[in-house]
Parts: C-alpha cells; structure tokens; sequence
C-alpha cells in the first residue's frame, strides 16, 4: 500500500471537532448534550440576507470573479470606514470564509521553512494552516492568570531570528476572548516595523469587543501599512458560518498579486455565499445591538457561574464570545472525553474543547478547557449545573 504524506501525519486534529463522536455516541443513548465547545452561534441570521437567499433571481449560478463581486467588495469598503479602516475595493480580495484567507495569507508570504510568532493558546487551525504550508509556528505563552494579556515585546524578541517572517495575532481572540489594548497593539508595531515582518490580523470577532474605549484594528496601525494582512469573515458577525465567505485585506499589492494567483487556482469564492453577505451588510443597526447585548449577558451568566464552582477559573473575557476556564482536573482531554462517554446528571452532559488543543507548547493547558457561550442564557445555566455535578463526581471516582 503506498505511503501517505508526512504532512498528513503531521497534521494536527481538531480540539473542538475530535470529540464529535463522543457526542454523537451520548445523543444515540438520548443524552442531551450542552455544547459549549464550538463557536456556532445560534442567534439568527439577518433577515437581509435570508431574503436575499430566497429570492435569487438568476437562471445560472455561475463562478463569480476570483476576487469576488465587485458590488459586494465595495459595499465592505463602506462596511469598514465605520470601523476607521480606510480602503479601496481592490484591497479586498474576498476569500472562502476565514480559514481560506489565512491559507492565502500563509502561502503568499511564507517560504517552507520560515517562522511566524503566535500567542498562544491560539485557533488551532493557525497550526493546521502552517503545517499545509510547511510554515514553522514559534508560540509565546500567555497566562490565564493575567487574563491572556500580550507578553511584553522583549519576550517576542526572544523568538526572533533570521527566519522570523511574520507575527499572526487574533484579536479579538479565540480561544481566550482577551481583546488587545492600543499600547499593545503599538508596541506590536513598533516591532514589526523594526524587524521589517508581516502582521496577520485575525479580526473576526470586531463586533464583540466589549472595553469602554474604540476598537482598534491593525490597519489603524501607522508606519506598517505595506506588512499588515487582515483576515476577516462574515461567520460570527451575521452568525453565516455555513456560507464560507471571508476576506484578506491588505494595502500591500504584491501580497494582492501574489493572492490572485492562488485564488485563480481554487477558482472562485461561493456565489451564492456572497449574495447572502453582500445583502447582510444592510443588517440594521438593531440586530447588532441586540446581538452584542445578547452576547454580554450570556457572558456574565457563563463566567460569574464557572466563577461560583469550587476549584473553577475564568477571567472575564473582553472580546468574542469565548473563555478558556482552569478546572480542578490534571487531564481536561480525558475529562472532557468522561464527561460524554461515561457521564450523565439527569440525562444531559456538557461538550467543551480541551485547551491542550489550543497550544503548542507540550504539557500546557492539561488543566483548562474552551468554552463557548453560544447558547441562550437557560441552557448556559443548566450547562452549569451538569459541569459543576460533572467534576464531582470525576473527582470522587
């Protein structure tokens, strides 16, 4: 039989899917089963985009521009201005959902062999996107103790050598919900423009962000505009997981040329994902409110309840609508595995990630999960419940 590949050896599993049979197996036993490891929202989608959806017109679903339509990258171009990210349309190259825009980001400006600095614990796929590059990701810990809050810029020092390409930060994050203060983000600057790297902005989550003071994008970011690549997605800021319409932006049109490439190789961005986005962006100012508020008070349900359970941790997260939380366990992988295979309070169980999945670092996150509150604040509280019933019980086996 011929040999795989080492890549698909090497190639990481997924922290928040790998459990997945586990809570298929429960749900055929007629567990309900509370799932807190996913960042699948479940508030609605914009009426905009699902009329749009229902009403198409078109007699071919044809491939559209390997940029994407032209009309929906210039309705973002509007979309951000609110934000004070100041772009062109052609600075926009539209991209099936996130994940695709990092890959292209990765592949554009990445040798195998060169080396991107990430905070970690970090989306785990940020690992799974440098293996398919043969990128080579150094991480910098951040610590649940001080919220997850960036090292200071001697640490990132540290890591830099003459094969140092990149820094990719998430921000808001997943999997921590630490938002990035403004000195953070200019130290980070200041940084990447003395070491001449590229700054991959992960900027998914801006809606969620949580501070008193204004949101601030690395586009914002003055004196690096030719070294930042933004990755950008329409997922949780409609809850459009399932269409797979991102965005890589940059100002830097070598990167824009190198990407069109690679974007002329796949083809095209979904069409009719686009057509439902496109119509989206005229969501009204209500449903986003209503949303952020909706994501505030599931947080404080979530985090004040961890907070009450003896031996559990969570810092408040500021951004996103995820925590990592500390419980009083030595292997959240078997933990969690417990939790939907061999337990059951009343029967329902709860599914986190384990965050050992979310590092890179050997050893790190043992005692720590993901969680995510996507579910309405009832079954949060419940949620609660079982995880609290769940740990005593593991602990007195």
């Amino acid at each position: 039989m011929p040999k795989l590949s080492d890549r698909s050896q090497t190639m990481p599993a997924s922290p928040i899917r790998k459990l997945a049979p586990y809570a298929t197996a429960a749900k055929q036993k007629g567990i309900k089963v509370y799932h807190l490891n996913i960042g699948q929202p479940d508030l609605p989608t914009p009426q905009e985009g699902l009329d749009a959806l229902k009403h198409i017109t078109r007699q071919v679903l044809e491939y559209s521009p390997s940029q994407g339509y032209q009309s929906y990258r210039e309705k973002l171009v509007g979309y951000y201005a609110k934000y004070n990210i100041n772009l062109t349309p052609d600075q926009i190259f539209v991209t099936t959902g996130g994940s695709e825009a990092v890959q292209f980001a990765f592949m554009a400006c990445l040798n195998p062999g060169d080396e991107v600095i990430i905070p970690e614990p970090a989306y785990a796929n940020y690992m799974g996107f440098a293996c398919e590059t043969g990128a080579v990701v150094r991480t910098i810990t951040t610590h649940i103790e001080d919220g997850f809050a960036l090292p200071a810029v001697e640490q990132f020092e540290k890591l830099i050598n003459e094969r140092t390409r990149a820094i990719l930060i998430c921000n808001p994050n997943n999997p921590t919900g630490t938002l990035y203060t403004r000195e953070e983000l200019l130290q980070l600057r200041d940084l990447v423009k003395r070491y001449d790297l590229f700054l991959f902005a992960d900027e998914v989550y801006r809606e969620y962000a949580y501070a008193d003071t204004p949101y601030m994008s690395a586009m914002q970011l003055e004196g690096i505009e030719q070294n930042v690549v933004m990755i950008d997605s329409v997922s949780k800021r409609y809850s459009e997981c399932g269409i797979r319409v991102g965005a890589l932006i940059t100002r830097n049109q070598d990167i824009l040329d190198a990407v069109m490439k690679f974007g002329q190789a796949r083809l095209s961005p979904p069409l009719i994902g686009q057509v439902v986005a496109e119509a989206s962006i005229d969501a009204p100012q209500a449903y986003h409110k209503a949303v952020y508020d909706e994501y505030i008070a599931r947080r404080n349900c979530l985090v004040e309840g961890l907070n009450k359970i003896p031996g559990v941790f969570s810092p408040m997260p500021m951004g996103a609508f995820y925590t990592v939380v500390r419980l009083p366990v030595k292997d959240s992988d078997d933990f969690c595995r417990w939790c939907l295979e061999e337990f059951n309070y009343e029967g329902e169980t709860v599914m986190m990630a384990p965050a050992t999945g979310f590092y890179a670092t050997p050893g790190a996150g043992k005692d720590q999960v993901r969680m995510a509150y996507v579910l309405k604040i009832e079954d949060l509280k419940r949620a609660l419940i079982v995880l609290e019933k769940a740990l005593e019980a593991y602990n007195a086996r």
